[in-house]
């Protein structure tokens, strides 16, 4: 990546666009660089014609095509999606398979954070009890009583971070048997077992749903183990509102004595599950943020730990080469059948990947999806793909691992909840308050004014690599750094210390009834 006269970021030599850096633009007549003068005024982020492109050539930047050329584009002119075309998605049948060979990655040792050991040998970065309900309709109930339990019982137990409720949308006019039911159905189940909760959850039901709160908690129907964390709305002992209101607070109270006797531990990092994710992306995430997670994804692998890394739409154009980096062809062939069930399920809407990106996205310089999955893999770093996971299944190796989810920044998070993670990544050009209240979640800028200018709700500065000030190998150590810190619990990240954070959001791919 080269930086030429402070006005341009160029990232290979075959590219023959350049992205702006400065925060006001460039105005028409600037020197970008040798022999390129700008026609136009041209916006941060945005492409510079390096030279004259004709008409159906190649647009090149990572030294891909990320669109084709509507017409003849000058020197010095803006490229964007007004005079580009979005090629093709790789074909996904003529991706080949094959045994790789990787580099030697050096183990990283040594490299210890303080958190919550669990039963299940997953350990924790928070200490946080969960009400989880069944169905919708128990929502009101449950919002009142986590609010009266924090207010009330929370104090009481001061090893407790928070109480958090798992509401959702699913569970009442479903088809519970149909094949994509089970998504919703497992990720929900896999929630309830991530880390920072202990295994201490509880579940509201009202009482004719179809999906049983029994069969969220897995419970046994000869011993009924599980049972005792259930809470029906509808029971007839109940006597109006206040003593279902009683009968929550009561089991709120038994699973926060369980979890206020845990204590921190020196935990080696192999032990962290980092979720990567990014959103509200520009020209930017992908030669700074995206990179220094990459960096520091490499990072978690060598000292042990596990990384997802997700979005299928931000992946597809990309995903020719991943499979190469896949540990096995079984991996690949797993990487690959992924991409095809989200074709399917876009096309029965009648959309391709190309509707990912958004308004946003396209006024903070990425022009296309090709261009944006470019820059949203490079989070991955270069670690093999030992694993790939199908939307809410839990992590199951430690290493890289591709979780697949939709690109929706809430529902992506809700499903890396329940494959385990227990730090989560997320960067960011536009800028987003997106925050989770189970997972600390570190936001990265892509940029220095967007970090700058919010100061209080962006964690970390990538924007350094652009303005030189800095590497990405310097603020990947810097960065993996700060998540030791924050899953130590030594410091807080924005969102928590503002109280901003998003609903769960289910990814429901089956039918209602």
């Amino acid at each position: 990546m080269k930086n030429l006269y402070t006005h341009l970021i160029v990232t290979t030599e075959s590219d023959n666009v350049g992205i702006v850096v400065n925060p006001k633009g460039l105005e028409a007549g600037t020197k970008a660089m040798e022999n390129v003068t700008l026609t136009e005024y041209i916006p941060m982020g945005h492409k510079v014609a390096l030279r004259q492109i004709e008409s159906g050539d190649p647009i090149i930047r990572y030294g891909h095509t990320i669109a084709y050329a509507d017409g003849m584009i000058r020197a010095g002119a803006w490229v964007n999606e007004r005079n580009i075309s979005v090629p093709e998605p790789p074909i996904l049948d003529l991706i080949s398979m094959e045994e790789n060979e990787f580099p030697h990655l050096e183990p990283l040792r040594g490299y210890t954070f303080e958190g919550y050991k669990n039963k299940d040998g997953s350990v924790g970065t928070k200490n946080v009890l969960a009400i989880t309900t069944s169905v919708q309709c128990v929502a009101g109930l449950t919002d009142y009583a986590v609010k009266k339990i924090k207010d009330e019982l929370l104090p009481k137990y001061p090893n407790v971070d928070d109480v958090v409720g798992l509401t959702h949308t699913y569970g009442c006019g479903v088809a519970i048997n149909a094949p994509a039911a089970m998504v919703p159905i497992r990720t929900i189940q896999n929630i309830m077992t991530n880390p920072n909760f202990g295994g201490e959850v509880m579940v509201i039901g009202l009482g004719c749903e179809k999906l049983r709160p029994e069969r969220l908690l897995r419970v046994d129907d000869n011993t009924k183990d599980g049972a005792g964390d259930i809470l029906y709305m509808q029971d007839e002992s109940f006597n109006g509102f206040s003593q279902m209101l009683e009968g929550v607070m009561a089991l709120g109270e038994k699973h926060l004595k369980k979890l206020n006797v845990r204590r921190r531990q020196t935990c080696p990092a192999s032990d962290l599950v980092v979720g990567m994710q990014c959103g509200g992306s520009d020209a930017f995430s992908g030669l700074t943020a995206n990179p220094v997670a990459g960096f520091v994804s490499d990072l978690i692998v060598r000292a042990g730990g596990s990384v997802l890394f997700s979005e299928v739409t931000e992946v597809r154009d990309g995903v020719h080469l991943l499979v190469p980096r896949t540990a096995e062809p079984a991996v690949g062939r797993a990487l690959l059948d992924e991409m095809k069930w989200y074709d399917h399920y876009l096309s029965q809407g009648e959309v391709d990947r190309s509707e990912n990106t958004s308004p946003g996205n396209k006024r903070g310089g990425l022009s296309t999806i090709v261009e944006k999955a470019l820059g949203s893999i490079a989070k991955s770093g270069s670690a093999p793909i030992v694993d790939v996971l199908s939307p809410g299944e839990k992590v199951r190796k430690k290493g890289l691992t591709f979780a697949a989810t939709p690109a929706s920044d809430f529902v992506c998070g809700t499903l890396q909840v329940a494959s385990g993670m227990n730090i989560h990544l997320f960067m960011t050009g536009r800028g987003t308050p997106y925050g989770l209240a189970m997972v600390p979640v570190i936001k990265v800028g892509s940029n220095s004014a967007l970090s700058e200018r919010w100061y209080d709700l962006i964690d970390f500065d990538a924007g350094r690599v652009a303005t030189g000030e800095a590497t990405i190998e310097s603020l990947g150590w810097e960065l993996f750094h700060l998540i030791l810190k924050v899953a130590s619990g030594q410091e807080k990240v924005s969102c928590d210390k503002l109280g901003l954070h998003n609903d769960l959001v289910l990814f429901n791919p089956g039918p209602l009834t």
